[in-house]
């Protein structure tokens, strides 16, 4: 059988496994006839290091085993505020917490990095009077910066960059994926932090990618700094910072906290 020849007009393709922590070198030509693919060895590009580790999915919504669990419903032992040396929130019978506006939003004890973060909510029953951004209104800040809006918008019109789903103020979310007001919402969140020269320069801006009730809304979008209410985002250098839940005024309830890092 005649050797088969892949040394003309040849370039070297790196196949990567998991996190880089290994590769192998595979000789390949621009183009390849089927005869000359069957004559591949099928070896040369499978993996068998590193082993992938096995996590367990978490039955009936709950945590995988690899998480960390932020809030379960027992307590606010991951948590903490500036205002009070314990969590003035609400601890409700059903598992969940509610916003106390009087102290503020909550902060994990935590510093997180790149994560993929699970949590629930809902926002409360219909209150007369309020509409627009004033209308079950909280946040989920990522590393306390960069925030996807919580929001009632059943029937309650505002802004599209500050409504349900959006990152506040940078980009529009892909569709409105919300529950009737008063039923639980989920959101996955997908988020990569940052990255920064020694000079404190972004070198490379964060990512976020959104599932809100199991629909896309945030497509590994660049966000392109922290979200503010007033001008433009402007990014700052930072390392690893905490998961921040809002309190704007409105008795949102959250639950089932928990957190991978990536």
């Amino acid at each position: 059988m005649k050797k088969l020849i892949v040394s003309a007009l040849v370039i070297g393709a790196c196949f990567l496994s998991c996190k880089g922590q290994e590769k192998k070198e595979v000789q390949r030509k621009e183009t390849l006839t089927p005869e000359e693919r069957n004559k591949i060895d099928p070896k040369l590009t499978e993996f068998w290091e590193p082993k992938v580790p096995r996590v367990t999915p978490g039955k009936n919504a709950a945590a995988p085993s690899d998480a960390i669990v932020l809030f379960d419903g027992s307590n606010f032992d991951s948590w903490s505020q500036k205002s009070s040396s314990s969590v003035g929130w609400r601890l409700n019978d059903d598992g969940s917490m509610t916003v106390n506006p009087k102290t503020g939003g909550v902060t994990s004890k935590q510093t997180f990095g790149s994560i993929q973060l699970h949590l629930e909510w809902k926002s409360p029953p219909k209150v007369e009077g309020k509409s627009g951004q004033g209308l079950g209104n909280s946040g989920v800040f990522l590393q306390g910066r960069y925030e996807v809006q919580v929001l009632d918008n059943i029937d309650n019109e505002t802004y599209s960059n500050g409504q349900v789903g959006s990152v506040y103020k940078q980009s529009i979310p892909l569709a409105m994926a919300s529950v009737p007001t008063g039923e639980w919402n989920t959101y996955d969140i997908i988020f990569h932090q940052p990255e920064f020269t020694q000079h404190g320069e972004v070198s490379k801006k964060a990512t976020i990618t959104v599932l809100h009730n199991g629909i896309l809304v945030q497509d590994h979008f660049e966000i392109q700094g922290p979200t503010e209410y007033k001008g433009p985002p402007i990014y700052k250098a930072h390392g690893k910072a905490p998961i921040h839940l809002q309190a704007h005024g409105d008795l949102v309830s959250y639950r089932n906290i928990w957190v991978r890092e990536l």
